[in-house]
């Protein structure tokens, strides 16, 4: 007789993986916000400036 309990033990695998993947990658995407987002500001700051003056 074969013994099929590995298979339900298994079975919610998958899906594990898959949120501990997401959960790295929105890890890394929240780390490099932190890191970038006052950069990314200011530049985003530096353009509407120039297209303000530009359209003077």
């Amino acid at each position: 007789m074969l013994n099929w309990g590995w298979i339900k033990r298994h079975k919610g695998q998958g899906m594990v993986e898959y949120i501990l993947i997401v959960s790295v990658v929105v890890g890394i995407i929240f780390v490099a916000y932190k890191s970038l987002g006052e950069k990314v500001k200011e530049q985003f700051e530096s353009a509407t400036e120039t297209v303000q003056k530009a359209d003077k």
